[in-house]
């Protein structure tokens, strides 16, 4: 299968070098690797251009945006700039972070099984941070999603869905209307991805609040917003980021922040997360 690549990169000097070269071990390369350099200050451009000029397989693309690193929307836009850059002959499309080392089996693992699984919508592996010198399963890991750093698409769903919205939550909305088009999404547990940096390490107290907007955007209401928001909050054993996602909901609830899906499938998303927890308490 032919397959692209986008990376949005900022400010990843001490990443990204790895992550390129784990791209080149793959068993099956991509047609192309499109990073976008999205207003760094450091020595990414640098690293990126080293690569540009060893490789035709990567491309360089410059984005000018906010330095302010919120989720969601900047990572999405430098995206999306870098996905126009493309044609469309492509059968899978690949957002990826750039602070990861991919197992060279990664993309043939992926290949497959959206050859084996024409249902298949999205498919990827699970996120492994160091700890003492030990790679760990990441403490956020949902072993029914797949997590934004490393998300590939098929074609078909990817089109389906819309592509990604800029916006917290896009890595959840993506994977719902996934389901609501009766596409499966494909977590590979075999595939073990090193994640350098961890999760949300840059973010701020608005990007807190930015989690509750995206509960508020994606339909839940105030009840599965709350489970949700307690089941994160302690997952990342920090209680109190609660009380921040709660703030985040009211306020765009009280602002009527718009939603990232339509009324059918808010209703949709709600009836399956109300199944989903249903199932894990009885």
């Amino acid at each position: 299968m032919d397959y692209y690549i986008v990376i949005p990169a900022y400010n990843e000097e001490a990443f990204i070098e790895a992550t390129l070269n784990s791209l080149l071990q793959q068993t099956l390369l991509p047609k192309k690797v499109v990073v976008v350099n999205d207003h760094s200050t450091d020595r990414t451009a640098e690293i990126i251009s080293k690569f540009e000029a060893q490789y035709p397989l990567f491309e360089q693309i410059v984005n000018i945006s906010e330095q302010v690193h919120l989720p969601g929307s900047k990572v999405v836009r430098a995206f999306q700039k870098g996905f126009n850059a493309l044609d469309d002959s492509y059968d899978f499309i690949v957002k990826l972070d750039a602070d990861l080392i991919l197992p060279p089996d990664y993309f043939e693992s992926i290949a497959r099984t959206f050859t084996s699984n024409p249902k298949a919508g999205m498919a990827g592996g699970f996120a492994y941070i160091e700890q003492n010198g030990e790679w760990i399963l990441e403490n956020l890991t949902d072993k029914e999603h797949i997590r934004g750093a490393f998300k590939a698409y098929r074609k078909a769903c990817f089109e389906q869905i819309g592509g990604l919205r800029p916006a917290m939550g896009w890595d959840t909305v993506d994977e719902l209307l996934c389901r609501f088009y009766d596409w499966e999404v494909v977590p590979l547990s075999q595939l073990k991805v090193k994640h350098l940096k961890p999760t949300g390490a840059s973010y701020s107290k608005t990007a807190r609040y930015k989690q509750g907007e995206a509960f508020y955007r994606l339909g839940y209401g105030f009840i599965i917003t709350s489970i949700a928001g307690l089941k994160l909050a302690l997952r990342k054993k920090k209680p109190l980021l609660f009380i921040d996602y709660l703030t985040g909901y009211l306020r765009a609830k009280s602002q009527k922040s718009p939603l990232l899906v339509t009324a059918e499938q808010a209703k949709f998303i709600r009836n399956y997360r109300w199944k989903k927890i249903r199932h894990k308490l009885f």
